[in-house]
């Protein structure tokens, strides 16, 4: 077998129910990744409408990767009968991927389907490596835990192989239990206050389901967030031969940072050791800085606590910042604050 064959290939999930916006935020993800990504969309009904809008976002540099759809029922539920042959199609596929996105139904329970990835015939080839849990906004911020019960429940009706029955607020749970990142969507139609509830039902409910850590939460809108941050979660996981011991690993978490403007580019290194790298733990810093004065952009890439930084064309807007924060204490706001000094004031 060769290198290709025996690379692990990481998986992402994104869970959440009808209409709490995973379909969006795919889509933007495809469209701004260069990655070669896999799709698997588990809806309901002879007309996949999701399947269909995610196909023509699905494209890479060179041939577009596989959407495939699984309309049998709910995934968690069809696991052993659709899940893994389709997994292990995909990993057959003789373009090699850089990476599989499994969008789940909004009746999937997530624990089923990350245990099926420690089936012999997939553990060895592929990785999880996050789990993403997209929530509505507007149905926090009204005290729900999501917006049109009477279509999650029509759902339920339509689907004939869902053989859990799991209350609504239980399914909820469940979802924020495996969530490695939360994502607060349509953050656009709140008011500050009405957002600020959304923020403390879920920090509530995170810290009934995840005690020891809560997973960070983001509030978007459009789907729109960094590909680096969902794509780049690190899960904490046993490597596959050690699975059968105990064995520790440290917690990450990610943050994002999206600013518009130029900077000044002395003092620039400094900023990032110290303000980010150094005393948030960091492990990884990656993006990019728009730099007054240059007409292409400067590439930001750290890992540990080495940085490097070079100026080269991307196909993002001239005045974009980007960068994402991934390691033991993620703090964007901080950051923020310390580049404000070297932005150029009109």
């Amino acid at each position: 077998m060769d290198k290709t064959q025996q690379r692990r290939i990481p998986v992402t999930v994104i869970t959440g129910f009808l209409g709490a916006g995973k379909t969006t935020l795919l889509r933007y993800l495809l469209r701004q990744t260069k990655q070669r990504l896999a799709v698997v969309v588990n809806e309901f009904g002879e007309v996949g409408i999701d399947a269909a809008l995610i196909k023509g976002c699905a494209s890479c540099d060179g041939e577009p990767a596989p959407v495939i759809e699984l309309a049998n029922g709910c995934l968690c539920c069809t696991v052993q009968d659709d899940f893994l042959p389709t997994i292990e199609k995909l990993l057959a596929n003789p373009e090699p991927l850089d990476g599989i996105v499994i969008e789940t139904s909004g009746l999937a329970l997530p624990e089923p389907l990350l245990q099926a990835f420690q089936w012999p015939q997939i553990k060895h080839r592929t990785l999880v490596n996050g789990v993403i849990t997209v929530v509505d906004g507007e149905a926090l911020a009204a005290g729900s835990v999501l917006g049109d019960l009477e279509a999650v429940e029509q759902q339920r009706i339509n689907d004939p192989s869902l053989d859990h029955q799991d209350s609504i607020e239980d399914l909820f749970k469940e979802q924020l239990e495996q969530a490695d990142l939360v994502l607060i969507s349509r953050a656009d139609l709140l008011s500050p206050d009405a957002l600020q509830r959304a923020k403390d039902y879920l920090a509530a409910q995170l810290q009934i389901v995840q005690p020891q850590k809560q997973a960070p939460y983001l509030a978007i809108a459009n789907g729109e967030i960094s590909a680096d941050l969902l794509l780049g979660l690190m899960r904490p996981s046993l490597p596959v031969e050690e699975e059968e011991h105990s064995h520790s690993h440290p917690e990450l978490l990610a943050d994002s940072l999206s600013m518009q403007g130029l900077w000044n580019r002395d003092g620039l290194e400094q900023i990032l050791l110290e303000t980010a790298i150094n005393p948030m733990d960091l492990l990884r810093l990656k993006g990019r800085i728009p730099i007054n004065g240059k007409a292409l952009p400067l590439q930001v890439q750290a890992v540990g606590r080495r940085l490097n930084m070079w100026f080269e064309a991307d196909g993002l807007r001239a005045d974009q910042l980007e960068l994402v924060l991934i390691g033991g204490n993620p703090n964007s706001s901080l950051l923020r604050s310390s580049l404000e000094e070297l932005e150029v004031k009109n």
